[in-house]
């Protein structure tokens, strides 16, 4: 296989490769016979279908197929040979094609030279925390809540209460609904609505109704009442004060225990915890990590195309939480420019962090992989469904085998740096 390289920038380059017409030939027909042995089609026996059928039938996957793999493997190899540390994903293109040779372009870029990465000099503050009796009692009274009950009572709205109201705002002259009002309920002290109006609702009983003056945030999910101070009209329909559950065995076997012992429930509560403390700690440590790391090579040139593409995507992911959000999801053609420091430092650790595995031979460790998975699939009811499904689908354990990796990096490059440790509370520990 024949194969040129030329630079096109600091940081990309276009190789030019080709394919021998016979290999590539051969391992059609080659394939093609194979599913004529197989294949079942009405009206012929199996293994005796006419090579014409199967030409016709599946010759252009085939082709196609065939002709993907290879171009793939080509270029894979040529960037080995060549010794390059591609950057992203290549653009391939067809050059020509004739009788003898399949001929290709392939546009990339590469990583830069961050020469010998030294990660002794790097400072890292490495948070640490572990789980209290107080965090699992806060816990437990965060559970009561979630299965609290409700008592209509005729007093007064107060902090904790479930109200069930009616609205409608005037905003410019303009009301909005035009006709009637929109039904909702809220519990004060939730933030389930606007500060300023839970604060009004305290001490309304049923039947009370009052206009209050709101101002609505900047970023407000409906637009005509965004930025803007707005005349809310509110009628309570009812209070309900909460009814906390007793923790008995009742309590207990709700949630999954069927001996209803208090110890055992303090204990899964206790894992749980030090699940979702140990994900919280290596979040921190990886922000710490990357933000020295970022600080520490900020001169260095990022792929101008690599960074582009992460800015696009930051913005796509922008939109589609705006949407979740109920706020306006629509951006404009250059809203990833916005984005373009956030991606240029995130294509930054990226790199840093590959090239620190490349260059200290840091192997995958299958053992945190299995306890990583482990881990995500206990947070399920159903674990075992949740392993079986990460096991048949290779996206996600890609994706799950490049989060492992990447930490087992992050914790080597804070082993080696200049480390100190900040204890934090629980609470404290995993507020993001």
């Amino acid at each position: 296989m024949q194969v040129s390289v030329e630079s096109l920038g600091a940081l990309e380059r276009r190789m030019t490769f080709n394919l021998p017409s016979d290999r590539y030939q051969s391992e059609v027909g080659g394939r093609l016979r194979e599913i004529s042995r197989t294949a079942r089609i009405k009206g012929f026996r199996p293994g005796r279908i006419p090579p014409k059928v199967i030409e016709q039938r599946f010759g252009q996957q085939v082709r196609a197929e065939v002709l993907d793999a290879l171009v793939r493997d080509s270029f894979g190899n040529a960037v080995r040979e060549q010794s390059l540390k591609i950057a992203g994903s290549p653009a391939i293109e067809p050059a020509s094609d004739s009788a003898d040779e399949l001929a290709y372009v392939a546009t990339f870029e590469v990583v830069p030279d961050f020469g010998d990465i030294d990660v002794s000099g790097l400072k890292i503050v490495r948070n640490t925390s572990e789980v209290k009796d107080a965090d699992i009692d806060t816990m437990v009274e965060n559970l009561r809540l979630q299965r609290r009950s409700w008592n209509e009572v005729e007093r007064g709205a107060q902090e904790g209460d479930a109200v069930e109201l009616e609205t409608f705002s005037t905003v410019e002259g303009e009301r909005m609904p035009a006709e009637g009002a929109e039904r909702g309920t809220t519990v004060i002290g939730s933030g389930g609505m606007l500060p300023a109006i839970e604060a009004e609702l305290k001490g309304m009983k049923a039947g009370d109704e009052k206009d209050v003056d709101v101002q609505f945030p900047a970023d407000w999910r409906v637009a005509a009442l965004a930025g803007k101070t707005v005349v809310v009209n509110l009628k309570v329909g009812k209070v309900s004060e909460p009814h906390l559950p007793e923790v008995d065995a009742e309590f207990i076997k709700s949630f999954g225990i069927r001996s209803g012992d208090a110890e055992q429930f303090r204990s899964d509560i206790r894992s749980n915890l030090e699940r979702e403390l140990k994900g919280a700690l290596m979040s921190r440590l990886r922000r710490e990590v990357s933000e020295q790391l970022a600080a520490a090579y900020a001169g260095v040139e990022m792929p101008p195309k690599l960074v582009e593409n992460e800015a696009r995507d930051m913005a796509a992911q922008a939109a589609e939480q705006a949407r979740r959000q109920g706020r306006n999801a629509e951006l404009p053609a250059d809203a990833h420019l916005q984005f373009m420091d956030g991606a240029r430092r995130r294509v930054l650790v990226g790199l840093l962090v590959g090239e620190v595995a490349r260059s200290n031979e840091l192997k995958l460790d299958p053992k945190r992989v299995n306890e990583t998975l482990n881990l995500i699939a206990s947070t399920y009811e159903e674990p075992e469904q949740v392993i079986e499904l990460y096991r048949n689908d290779q996206d996600l354990m890609r994706g799950l085998q490049g989060r492992v990796m990447e930490e087992q990096v992050i914790d080597w490059i804070a082993e080696r740096a200049e480390h100190t440790e900040q204890p934090l509370e629980f609470a404290d520990a995993i507020r993001q």
